[in-house]
């Protein structure tokens, strides 16, 4: 199963539709309007790595 972050994070970037991001959750396109506002379903965001200074 994929991580639901990921899913609802496809959905936002206009990658899948909300019918696309509700079947693939298993969830009815209501449900998902509702996961789709929760903040902790956010995708955490990217860690940048730090470069040694003068590298």
């Amino acid at each position: 199963m994929m991580d639901k972050r990921k899913v609802i994070s496809a959905y936002r970037r206009g990658i899948i539709s909300v019918q696309e991001c509700a079947q693939i959750l298993g969830l009815d396109s209501g449900t998902i309007a509702r996961l789709v506002d929760d903040p902790q379903l956010a995708e955490p965001p990217a860690r940048r790595l730090r470069r040694p200074a003068g590298g």
